[in-house]
């Protein structure tokens, strides 16, 4: 390869790594050009399957900061460059390789830290971001169908809760209340009235054992013997 093309591959691989979210390491040595356009169309939405040179790879790795590939780069290579749902490629690599054992999945990389092929099919099992996003809209949906339900219950449905409410209340009885003070005072449990004299005119009350008929002008005699 000319050094101009050299480069210039190079320049390519390391501006995917840099602007990729995830990358997978696959070795796809057996497969038939027609399976690698299967896989490769499969992946389209999220993500870029390309075949690739090993040593061209592994410079354009190291330039983009990428150390998952180390002593990795052997055999017929292609790399899985994800730009969507990394958990969508990982799937996608997974099943295709079930399908077709001769895809190796070797490892990865996830914003900047090393995956093995283990940890990418573990994150093959984990929901995709769709489902996720579907769950979420799904208890939203239920959560706002509450609320309007609520709030568009009829304002009779709120008048039968304050009766019944009331009707609760009745039936317990009476809630004894203190005598209201107002013309009398208490002490002992009994009410003595206060009579406030009338400053118009000398008429006062009667006092207790006094004659209703007993005027305040006329001096009663007293015995001076």
């Amino acid at each position: 390869m000319a050094t101009a093309a050299k480069s210039a591959a190079i320049a390519e691989l390391t501006e995917r790594f840099r602007s990729s979210g995830a990358a997978v390491l696959t070795e796809y040595r057996g497969l038939t050009v027609k399976q690698l356009t299967e896989l490769r169309n499969s992946m389209r939405t999220f993500a870029t399957y390309a075949v690739v040179k090993n040593t061209i790879t592994e410079i354009a790795a190291k330039q983009a900061g990428v150390t998952a590939f180390d002593g990795q780069l052997a055999g017929p290579s292609a790399i899985a460059f994800v730009t969507g749902d990394p958990v969508e490629a990982a799937k996608t690599l997974r099943d295709f390789a079930k399908a077709h054992p001769l895809l190796v999945i070797k490892s990865g990389v996830l914003d900047g830290k090393p995956l093995t092929a283990d940890e990418i099919r573990k994150l093959a099992d984990l929901e995709s971001r769709e489902v996720l996003l579907a769950k979420l809209a799904g208890a939203l949906q239920a959560s706002l169908s509450k609320a309007v339900y609520l709030f568009a219950a009829p304002l009779s449905q709120a008048a039968r809760t304050v009766d019944a409410l009331r009707a609760k209340v009745e039936l317990a009885g009476p809630i004894d209340a203190a005598p209201a003070v107002s013309d009398g005072t208490v002490s002992d449990g009994t009410v003595s009235d206060v009579i406030v004299a009338d400053e118009s005119g000398p008429d006062t009350a009667p006092q207790d054992g006094a004659p209703m008929d007993a005027s305040p002008d006329v001096e009663t005699p007293t015995d001076d013997a």
